[in-house]
């Protein structure tokens, strides 16, 4: 298991729990936004129906506690491998040509061996909760590399690395829509969880989507699945 990869979520947990304890976390006033214009493409991964039960099963007990918050469905549960375009006020897919990034995606999605994703544990951030990917081969981050340094050094349109360096393989699940109302509750449930293991999958498809901020099943558009 990646020291680098602990170490980033150990960092997150413990800045987003002392903001939940100190009341400096913050609620999210789009996710029920009629006018929500923020849209993107991203290649993404989908965890397995096994994984999703056991994500959901967790969501269950916090929805219990908490109803008022965005909780994924397992529809819209995914890890982000590169965000290529993310989302953005009025972004066109109208704008780009499809087939020349399916094109260049399928001259550069290329895999040594297994790609395998244990999640385990939980995370968080001043506003969402996350479930820990630790990629079990070195397969994922040179397939990530790849494909950063192959967009940026073509003429595709491309924000990758625009708003952060994605370093992680995480999976967000809940987004805070409303102040707590059960705040000790939640912290004790997300202390159980830290090192819950939900899990390890093998990889055996990206899928290229257009979508909105939340990638909520109704509103993305499959552009194309890359078999691996």
């Amino acid at each position: 298991m990646s020291e680098e990869l602990i170490d980033i979520y150990d960092k997150l947990y413990a800045d987003a729990i002392e903001k939940i304890k100190s009341n400096r976390y913050e609620t999210d006033p789009m996710i029920d936004s009629s006018v929500d214009k923020r849209f993107g493409i991203t290649l993404i991964i989908k965890p397995n129906e096994y994984i999703n039960q056991q994500i959901q099963k967790f969501l269950a007990h916090l929805h219990a506690i908490e109803p008022d918050q965005y909780y994924y469905p397992s529809s819209d549960i995914h890890i982000t491998l590169v965000p290529i375009i993310p989302c953005h006020d009025e972004f066109n897919l109208n704008e780009i040509s499809i087939q020349d990034y399916i094109d260049l995606l399928r001259e550069n999605i290329l895999i040594n061996g297994k790609l395998e994703i244990n999640f385990k544990g939980i995370t968080a951030s001043s506003s969402c909760i996350m479930i820990q990917g630790f990629p079990q081969q070195a397969s994922f981050n040179e397939l990530r590399s790849r494909l950063r340094t192959a967009f940026k050094a073509s003429t595709l349109q491309n924000d990758i690395d625009k708003r952060y360096t994605i370093r992680t393989a995480h999976a967000t699940v809940v987004r805070f829509r409303k102040p707590f109302i059960a705040k000790e509750e939640v912290l004790k449930l997300l202390n159980d969880y830290k090192d819950y293991d939900f899990g390890t999958m093998t990889v055996n498809e990206l899928e290229l989507v257009y979508h909105d901020w939340y990638l909520r099943e109704r509103i993305v558009k499959s552009l194309f699945r890359f078999e691996i």
